[in-house]
């Protein structure tokens, strides 16, 4: 009601209709963590397409499977990536003859290859700024930075330091700038591009370092450091994590799994875990060291965090563009990734990953082909199998999580299920933030049963449920049965939501009967 009625007349007022929407949270975000050749170190950075990932890491690179999970995934299907690079010892190259203390943005050998030119055509300058312009060039991506009319003097408002830090991909400054500008770089010969040659620019020093393989310590990080795994701590959401084989010739640890798996769970992801390539080095006992290793990682994992992962088997066979595309096997992580996108893209999050439609692209051949008889061996054991078929090629033919097998009878046996019951938790906690210190009593509950209703009754109209009706489909409950005064004295309120998930097919059988005999009456 309007604070003062004064005057006799027709008063305004709008009303608040406690509609919020809740809106769906995205569902194949991938994490991937791995070495790389540049880059920065520890942070997830979000790339969106290989040319993103080449420019800010390196792109591919013989040292690292990094490189090619990326660009499987964005083959397959995928659009959004956090990349959080490690590394083992790698250190930054530093400039030369510079007398500002340059140092490369990341550390790498790449760093071994930035240029760095100095001169004094700036603006008039007001007092004493100390200005000078700053060009910076990496020779190996031709990528080129300038940066004009910095200073040196810490409290000027371009001074270089903070400048550098928060525009440059390319240096930073090591320590404090000098008191007084550094001199002017000499000119190059008449028509030769300065930033080639010497005079014209100086080269950095030959001190950067890739470092040595990884091992799974650098993966696993610290959480109080927000190292490896744990720097995704600043990322506000992820769906799925990947993490390559260490080396091409080094298996990530069944310990790493298992945390890895741990942190799924609390941040409601889904890990991708790879076959080892021990799996298959002996063809004649690939299916017995499968059903062994698949097994041994489960007890690995933990019973409680073996939902929120999902293991597929074998590895993919294909060209690699740094071998003049000779076939090279890769672990399926990325390619995994980039259908499960594709699917969430195409059909929702209810649908499972696998199937006819979930085709593998730019694979020649599997480093195992399975038969139907095998692929009952594992199937049951929740290894997600990868097969060849005839005319359709080479697909995904499994949709289970590790806590999937058929002994368990866990209700998280399916994939499309977990990831369904994840998408609504995490939406459903975001979306009901607003909750917080409302009075808690029936209008709130009321409210609350409205929006959370339209964001269920939304997915059901998508056919995410199962149900001829919504009453079928799902129910939300807020009110006094689920609410106790005990609960509201205790400033807490309840919220009760089901849903009835739509299990994959995952068995079809057709029974024919032969008719004879039969007579119209």
């Amino acid at each position: 009601m309007p604070s003062a009625l004064s005057y006799p007349g027709v008063y305004i007022e709008e009303v608040p209709s406690g509609v919020r929407t809740i809106t769906g949270v995205a569902t194949s975000i991938t994490a991937l963590i791995g070495r790389a050749r540049r880059g920065p170190v520890d942070t997830p950075v979000r790339v969106q397409s290989f040319a993103d990932f080449t420019r800010l890491f390196g792109g591919l690179w013989p040292s690292s499977t990094l490189g090619h999970a990326v660009s499987q995934f964005f083959q397959h299907g995928g659009t959004d990536t956090l990349i959080v690079r490690v590394h083992n010892g790698a250190t930054a190259a530093t400039g030369a003859a510079d007398t500002l203390g340059l140092v490369a943005a990341s550390p790498g050998l790449w760093g071994e290859g930035l240029r760095v030119r100095v001169d004094h055509a700036t603006r008039p300058e007001v007092g004493s700024e100390e200005l000078f312009n700053l060009t910076v060039r990496d020779t190996g991506s031709g990528a080129t930075e300038s940066f004009r009319n910095v200073s040196v003097l810490t409290g000027h408002a371009r001074y270089v330091g903070r400048v550098l830090a928060e525009e440059s991909s390319l240096v930073r400054l090591s320590g404090a700038a000098p008191a007084s500008r550094p001199a002017a770089t000499p000119d190059a010969a008449a028509g030769v591009d300065p930033m080639t040659v010497t005079p014209g620019s100086l080269a950095f020093n030959g001190d950067g370092d890739d470092g040595t393989a990884i091992t799974d310590t650098q993966i696993t990080g610290e959480r109080a450091a927000r190292t490896g795994l744990y720097a995704l701590e600043t990322a506000d959401l992820f769906n799925l994590l990947c993490i390559p084989p260490l080396a091409p010739d080094t298996d990530v640890a069944n310990a790493t799994w298992a945390l890895a798996a741990g942190y799924c769970r609390e941040r409601r992801a889904l890990l991708i875990v790879d076959p080892p390539a021990g799996w298959t080095a002996n063809q004649a006992t690939a299916i017995t060291s499968a059903e062994s290793g698949v097994n041994a990682l489960r007890s690995a994992v933990g019973s409680d965090n073996a939902r929120n992962a999902a293991v597929y088997f074998p590895r993919l066979r294909m060209p690699d563009p740094l071998a003049e595309n000779r076939l090279g096997d890769f672990a399926p992580c990325g390619a995994i990734a980039g259908i499960i996108s594709r699917t969430d893209a195409r059909r929702g999050v209810w649908k499972a990953p696998s199937g006819l439609d979930a085709a593998l692209s730019g694979v020649q051949a599997l480093t195992y082909t399975m038969t139907d008889a095998q692929n009952g061996v594992l199937n049951p054991l929740a290894l997600n199998c990868l097969r060849t078929f005839p005319v359709t090629g080479h697909v995904v033919w499994g949709a289970r999580t590790l806590a999937g097998a058929d002994q368990l009878a866990s209700e998280w046996k399916y994939l499309p299920v977990r990831r369904l019951a994840l998408y609504l938790e995490e939406s459903l906690y975001r979306g009901t933030q607003w909750v917080v210190f409302e009075p808690n009593d029936e209008p709130l509950w009321a409210q609350i049963r409205l929006n959370v209703g339209a964001f269920m009754q939304g997915l059901f109209r998508q056919g995410a449920f199962q149900g001829r009706s919504p009453r079928e489909a799902y129910l939300v409950r807020c009110d006094r049965e689920t609410t106790t005064q005990n609960d509201i004295n205790a400033g807490i309120v309840n919220i009760l939501v089901g849903f009835a998930p739509l299990k994959p097919a995952e068995f079809v059988v057709i029974r024919i009967q032969q008719m004879a005999g039969q007579v119209e009456v």
